[in-house]
């Protein structure tokens, strides 16, 4: 319907669903379970849905899964430091809070803009698959 009576229709996000286990292992890194001490600023009881990636003793990368939607389907979403892209770090943390999400018997998915290509290689890496994209559009009277 909404390619029939809207105009400017434009795609907000990318969906994504979970297609492939993967088995990434970046070299000196090490996914761990977020703790209070990382400073993530988020409420303690929200930490067991948290990782870091550890690359030598410093963390690289943080990322969670968000359930502000519609559980058991978990939004992962990850921030990887400028110093540390380009090197399989995102698609690792990814893959690992992928794992987490199902070991607390929930299903991972994610999101991300279009434009931003880097997350979508990194989604795509860590065996996601696109299914889907919420649109946007005007509708005339």
């Amino acid at each position: 319907m909404l390619h029939t009576f809207a105009h400017d229709v434009t795609s907000e996000s990318i969906l994504y669903h979970d297609k492939l286990t993967t088995a990434l292992a970046p070299a000196g890194a090490f996914f761990r379970r977020a703790a209070c001490s990382d400073n993530l600023q988020i409420p303690a009881e929200q930490l067991p849905s948290h990782g870091v990636v550890e690359v030598g003793g410093a963390v690289a990368a943080k990322g969670g899964i968000l359930f502000h939607y519609n559980r058991p389907y978990g939004d992962i979403y990850m921030e990887v430091a400028e110093h540390c892209r380009r090197r399989g770090l995102g698609s690792y943390l990814v893959q690992e809070l992928k794992r987490v999400c199902y070991e607390q018997g929930n299903i991972p998915s994610a999101r991300c803009s279009p434009k931003n290509i880097a997350s979508r290689k990194t989604l795509q890496k860590a065996g996601f698959v696109p299914c889907g994209h919420i649109l946007t559009g005007s509708v005339s009277r």
